[in-house]
């Protein structure tokens, strides 16, 4: 099971930009389709579903980066001589925000993981949930018959 979810990490950054893509490309050509006129209404359940794939795609796409970024097989110190730092390295990991840093026996901290990560995992996290509420209230509405 730990080598699937490395495998999955792996190719997460790969991945996750292509699922995103295709998400989008699918949802730009429902918009494209759509009659002319036809005016403003909530949108429906596949419309949701498409934002949500395209923001788990974001969130998950940006978290494998961060967790990769922080991955090395070299050993910490020598990962974190490759960041150009000096003297005693100590590596220090967070899994959520996603951090691995590598601290210097005088305390000079430097990050490992570039800093659009943290935010658009947040900001895929918030649009996921949206998108899922927006969603489940688009099906209620469709089932009950209401537009």
């Amino acid at each position: 099971m730990a080598k699937l979810a490395f495998l999955i990490l792996a190719f997460g950054p790969v991945l996750a930009p292509c699922v995103f893509v295709v998400a989008a490309t699918v949802l730009s050509l429902r918009a494209y389709r759509r009659l002319p006129g036809t005016g403003w209404h909530l949108p429906g359940v596949a419309t949701c579903t498409l934002v949500a794939v395209m923001a788990g795609a974001a969130a998950f796409g940006a978290y494998a980066w961060g967790v990769m970024s922080g991955f090395y097989i070299l050993d910490p110190d020598q990962m974190c001589a490759a960041q150009g730092l000096r003297g005693d390295h100590i590596e220090t990991r967070e899994t959520l925000p996603v951090s691995a840093r590598c601290v210097t026996s005088d305390g000079v901290a430097s990050e490992l993981v570039p800093g659009w990560v943290n935010p658009l995992i947040y900001l895929g996290l918030a649009l996921l949930v949206a998108a899922l509420v927006m969603g489940v209230l688009a099906g209620l509405r469709r089932r009950t018959g209401r537009r």
